[in-house]
């Protein structure tokens, strides 16, 4: 950190003027989520001396984040003094957040004091008290990365270090969507197959569907391929696991889907570790804009850790007491352990099966404080045959209630709408021309 010789960067630049987009009574806008996607933290040491205990829950709960799992954090009391004296006796960290209550001329004179006791690639980002935009370029042009007006929330820390240290040369991390079925056998894995599918052929981008049930994957048969190598061979070697190593290991369905298949078989048995699958997604998702993860209906330290970092869960169940059982446990959790994320989706599979008893689609969703976004009618005649034939659904009955829930989740979990279709307009001419 140098407030003597301030350098301002592209990345500065580029935030101070979202910054003054706002209204100058609220120019810590852009600690906000809305106006930059936040990404992953890489791994870096973080330091916060914070002055009140709301701060340092603010700052815990940030850390806590899933965002946040790559960097070391350490959080102290005491403020820019406490910062101070101890980078006289050790070397700062990456990142320094500071909490400060001072005037702004006290302030000036703590930072320069802090500045002489920090290596000049340590980044400081200020939290203080005074909503005042002069305060905030002038503390810009003397070399601080962030000025933010407290009280903040954890949400704006994670986006502001996200901001900092996101390389605009770097690959874009793309999004995880991780499907898990509440149940054994709700149909999960075909609605993972087919939104995957639908993703990739509506919005023309490149999806990777990853089948992490590897003794029992249906992955190579829903789409009829048989690979060589699939994501047993990149938990074997993750230690050199890269992207010319993922191309090897990919098998083509369609032209902008590739699929990780599992072995499924089951001479060996799969003991992974809780991170087995970490250097493997993460490969993966920076090289296309979305991963589509197909969770097996097991409970492991890795498939827990799966579902917390994905950016979007996806619950599968059906209308019966042990699916709404399951599904209130996994909400509830994903609730409980991704407080800065919005909750899982649900998705209601096999409705109006003959001589079931079956809850009410309006009472389940109340009971799990969620609204489907999906409520799937049961259609045996479709999937089976879609399965039997190794095909999508859109390829057996593009048409029917299934198909279209499957467009209706693929829509909700990426955010994209479906583009009007040439014979869409064609048919609202007709009419209109009659």
């Amino acid at each position: 950190m140098t407030l003597a010789n301030p350098i301002v960067t592209e990345s500065t630049n580029q935030m101070r003027n979202l910054a003054f987009k706002a209204s100058a009574d609220s120019f810590s806008e852009p600690a906000g989520g809305d106006i930059v996607e936040m990404h992953r933290i890489p791994q870096i040491t973080i330091h916060a001396f914070c002055e009140t205990p709301e701060m340092i829950g603010t700052i815990e709960s940030a850390v806590a984040d899933r965002r946040m799992a790559r960097a070391g954090a350490k959080i102290n009391p005491g403020g820019i003094a406490a910062a101070i004296e101890l980078y006289r006796q050790s070397p700062s960290p990456n990142l320094i957040i500071v909490e400060s209550r001072a005037a702004v001329t006290d302030l000036h004179a703590q930072l320069h004091a802090l500045a002489d006791v920090c290596v000049p690639e340590t980044k400081v980002i200020v939290i203080g008290y005074a909503n005042d935009v002069g305060t905030y370029r002038e503390l810009l042009v003397r070399g601080v990365s962030e000025y933010i007006v407290a009280p903040v929330d954890p949400v704006s820390i994670i986006t502001i270090i996200s901001r900092l240290y996101r390389d605009p040369a770097s690959k874009r991390f793309g999004r995880a969507l991780a499907f898990i079925g509440a149940n054994g056998g709700v149909g999960s894995s075909t609605i993972a197959q087919n939104v995957a599918s639908t993703i990739a052929r509506t919005y023309g981008c490149d999806v990777i569907l990853a089948d992490l049930d590897l003794p029992f994957g249906t992955a190579s048969l829903g789409f009829d391929v048989n690979p060589i190598h699939g994501i047993e061979k990149a938990l074997k070697d993750g230690s050199r696991f890269d992207d010319v190593l993922l191309e090897r290991l990919l098998t083509k369905c369609e032209d902008h889907l590739h699929i990780l298949t599992a072995p499924a078989i089951l001479e060996p048995s799969y003991d992974l570790e809780e991170n087995a699958f970490e250097r493997v997604l993460d490969i993966a998702l920076s090289d296309v804009p979305f991963v589509v993860l197909d969770v097996p209906h097991i409970w492991t330290s890795w498939a827990k850790k799966t579902l917390l970092t994905a950016d979007e869960v996806v619950i599968t169940a059906i209308p019966d007491l042990a699916s709404l059982r399951n599904a209130k446990n996994l909400v509830d959790l994903l609730k409980q352990m991704r407080p800065n994320d919005a909750p899982p989706r649900l998705v209601l599979n096999q409705i109006g099966v003959p001589k079931r008893s079956e809850i009410k689609p309006d009472k389940f969703a109340a009971t799990l404080q969620i609204e489907p976004i999906a409520r799937i009618p049961f259609d045996p005649q479709t999937v089976s045959t879609a399965a039997s034939n190794g095909k999508m659904i859109a390829d057996i009955s593009a048409r029917s209630m299934v198909s279209t829930s499957v467009t209706k989740i693929a829509q909700a979990i990426t955010g994209w709408r479906m583009a009007e279709t040439r014979k869409r307009r064609f048919e609202l001419k007709r009419l209109w021309s009659r």
